[in-house]
């Protein structure tokens, strides 16, 4: 008689903690506001500073381009709590000693995570979709906008799981955070106004995801675009995995 396996595959256990850890978000004050600040700032921008119906053009541009100066708050709210929270409770050692390895234990959390920011995101959908009757929208464009704003915020939820993992609290992990978004996603607009020289400005560029956002805007999927999406979430979850795995073996 065959004895029965003791511990769940990694698969089952990585998709439990998922559950668990996405259920703790809808308990959470901070997901809501962060859910409301989203569409609230997007919303004004686009239709008060924007003046969107002045425009007289068809063109939901100036609503997605507001997207990575949002993700600044955004994704540290949805990420601070992930691994920082649980080095503060002193629950880590616990999920640690869990019979599953560090990919399952971070691709667990990221789920979660980006599940979460893809909630957010759907609730933006109402608003586009209110406008259509005012005009000749390219769909095309506007599914191009939305596409590379999943692969952005792929990388930058992941991106904040590598600096939750780095943190003993929520607060720094959140401050941490806020401060790399702000040079991740702001950094190719501050390298322009500071005059700085040609060959600075592309490396800044090629590390700021707001800039690899921009051809999605305009309806453009570029394929270098993409990989950049792709190769940096996994790097950032690759590293977060190292981390875990050291801290496991400390």
């Amino acid at each position: 008689m065959k004895q029965e396996k003791k511990y769940l595959p990694d698969f089952y256990g990585m998709s439990v903690l998922a559950r668990k850890e996405l259920l703790s978000y809808f308990i959470s004050p901070a997901f809501y506001g962060a859910a409301v600040f989203f569409l609230v700032f997007c919303s004004v921008r686009l239709f008060y500073f924007q003046q969107f119906f002045a425009m007289n053009n068809a063109s939901l541009r100036p609503f997605f381009s507001t997207f990575p100066t949002v993700f600044i708050i955004v994704i540290p709210v949805l990420t601070m709590k992930i691994w920082a929270e649980e080095r503060k409770t002193g629950s880590i050692e616990m999920l640690l000693t869990m019979p599953l390895s560090e990919w399952s234990l971070v691709l667990g959390k990221f789920a979660a995570a980006y599940t979460a920011f893809i909630m957010i995101l759907v609730m933006t959908i109402p608003l586009p979709v209110s406008l259509f009757p005012l005009g000749e929208f390219d769909y095309g464009v506007i599914f191009s906008e939305y596409f590379g704003a999943l692969l952005m915020g792929a990388s930058a939820v992941s991106l904040g799981l590598l600096l939750s993992s780095l943190s003993k609290s929520q607060a720094g992990s959140f401050l941490g955070s806020m401060g790399v978004m702000l040079l991740v996603m702001m950094g190719s607009q501050f390298a322009l106004t500071a005059n700085l020289p040609y060959r600075i400005i592309r490396m800044i560029n090629f590390f700021s995801l707001s800039f690899h956002f921009d051809s999605f805007t305009i309806g453009v999927i570029d394929s270098r675009n993409v990989v950049f999406f792709t190769v940096s979430t996994a790097v950032f979850l690759f590293i977060t995995t190292r981390i875990i795995l050291f801290r496991k073996w400390r």
